[in-house]
């Protein structure tokens, strides 16, 4: 197996000195995507969901995956009755069958005006190219 760390060009760059992105590479030819925890920017935890995703998209995408190749979810909420608005932003992103999921409250996250942030990992069949050289 190898194992790329990545923070694609094509993505909102990190908040400090880590990797977005570990792609674990496979025998069979598919591979593992594991995204760091991701903020959104936005008033309210609706716009910082939606963020979120988009966010998660761009990294996926420059990796040949997309929102549906998610297998699971982390979410960390610093308020957990905003749940049913993040579930509605979620529902529009993630439209088919739901990937496996947790979802809890924390007192806060690294950033004081951070309402969400959220972890993904993919499954990405194999066939699917990962860049030509990752951009550090």
């Amino acid at each position: 197996m190898r194992t790329t760390l990545d923070n694609p060009a094509s993505a909102p760059q990190p908040l400090g000195p880590y990797s977005q992105v570990a792609r674990v590479e496979l025998p069979d030819g598919s591979a593992l995507l594991h995204l760091s925890g991701q903020i959104g920017e936005g008033d309210g935890l609706a716009a910082q969901s939606r963020s979120v995703f988009e966010t998660v998209d761009s990294l996926l995408r420059a990796h040949g995956a997309g929102l549906g190749d998610i297998i699971n979810i982390r979410t960390f909420l610093t308020d957990i009755g905003g749940l049913p608005d993040y579930a509605a932003v979620r529902r529009e992103f993630l439209t088919g069958a739901p990937p496996t999921s947790t979802t809890v409250e924390v007192p806060r996250l690294f950033r004081p005006e951070a309402l969400i942030e959220v972890e993904v990992v993919a499954a990405v069949p194999a066939g699917r190219t990962a860049p030509a050289s990752p951009a550090r």
